[in-house]
């Protein structure tokens, strides 16, 4: 359930209340794809860092170990030994990103898997099944990720057809929740806003998936290229017709600057495999800008990432070992970059919501927004 604690000019501060624990939103979500950090970062690693929910992935957990295997091992909250809310994305973006054959029906689709090429049928009730079965706190529904630029006659068709799956979705979460051997009765579902960047399919999507009373809605197939300016439209088209006591989330996002415009549009949930994948190569975010630890700059430099940071790492490490670190390819540099990353996303999201707290988020976006997207 989400409470809407205050606005300001559009922006949300808000608490988003799970079985798993209260989220204080705006947050950002952790990824987990495989219920693992990548870079070595363990769930109690996330504690530390100030992660509120972490997010795993339907397709790849299906593939490997399989959603049976995780079921049988007590769900993903045991298999992992993360604690807090989980997310899992229903498959949908990786079964149209990564399987290659795929050919899709109004019942599902038929693709070929990236791990070992095997036949896989994935639909609405299939993804539904496969996400009970991990007992996630919040399962996501299965929708068809259309690449941008799409012809606006296809998208409308994509659209209709990821509302009847959204429909099949509803009517079989609710099924698996009744049944009396789900790992989590309680599970969660949002459905997910579609329309590429047609804004009147963006709306009226919207509008009819609303109506099914839905746990929380997201706003998904942005961020896969098109112009920043274009995203941001779409928000401001789509978010007025979102139900304004219901969680929302965006997808796939982003940088710290998307976040802060993306809150100030009203958005309440992110994630984005931004901040671990930049870090497994050197790219750290700081108070000051964005720095890449390749450089030779950075060789003698004794000084921590950022001077400014209360992670683990930067009380104790300096850029010049970590680099070292990076060169020499030991893991212990993605493990170490990783997690100032990490606690830079979430401790961003805390000083977000702090200045709407004091009700001075506009001033604190005109601050940052430039800043944060340097490189130095």
């Amino acid at each position: 359930m989400y409470r809407l604690i205050k606005e300001e000019n559009g922006a949300r501060r808000g608490e988003f209340q799970t079985n798993r624990g209260t989220v204080q939103t705006p947050a950002f979500m952790n990824v987990a794809t495989a219920a693992a950090i990548k870079g070595a970062v363990s769930s109690e690693d996330l504690k530390t860092l100030g992660c509120q929910v972490m997010l795993s992935n339907t397709y790849h957990l299906h593939v490997r170990p399989g959603d049976e295997v995780v079921r049988a091992c007590g769900g993903i909250h045991k298999f992992s030994g993360w604690d807090g809310p989980i997310l899992t994305d229903s498959g949908g973006f990786q079964v149209f990103s990564l399987a290659t054959l795929r050919h899709i029906t109004e019942e599902g689709v038929t693709f070929a898997s990236h791990v070992d090429g095997r036949r896989i049928f994935m639909g609405p009730e299939e993804s539904m099944t496969i996400q009970s079965n991990l007992g996630s706190t919040i399962a996501m529904a299965f929708d068809e990720c259309v690449e941008n630029p799409a012809e606006y006659s296809y998208a409308k068709s994509s659209c209709e057809r990821t509302t009847r799956w959204l429909v099949r979705c509803k009517n079989k979460m609710a099924e698996l929740n009744r049944s009396g051997n789900a790992v989590n009765p309680e599970q969660m579902l949002f459905g997910i806003n579609q329309g590429c960047t047609y804004g009147d399919l963006r709306v009226g999507h919207m509008k009819r998936i609303a109506e099914l009373d839905l746990d929380g809605y997201a706003i998904g197939g942005l961020a896969v290229g098109e112009p920043t300016e274009v995203m941001y439209d779409i928000i401001e088209k789509v978010t007025p017709h979102m139900p304004a006591e219901k969680i929302r989330y965006l997808m796939g996002v982003g940088t710290p600057a998307n976040i802060l415009n993306a809150v100030e549009r009203g958005i309440d949930l992110f994630d984005c495999v931004m901040p671990s994948r930049n870090a497994r190569h050197g790219h750290l975010f700081t108070s000051k800008g964005i720095i890449n630890l390749n450089n030779k700059k950075y060789e003698t430099d004794m000084s921590p990432i950022d001077d400014e940071c209360g992670c683990p790492v930067c009380k104790k490490y300096s850029r010049a070992y970590i680099r070292h670190l990076l060169r020499s390819q030991e893991m212990l540099s993605q493990r170490l970059a990783v997690m100032h990353n990490l606690w830079f996303y979430n401790h961003l999201m805390e000083d977000i919501r702090n200045a709407l707290d004091k009700g001075e988020f506009a001033k604190f976006k005109a601050e940052k927004e430039i800043i944060l997207s340097m490189r130095i």
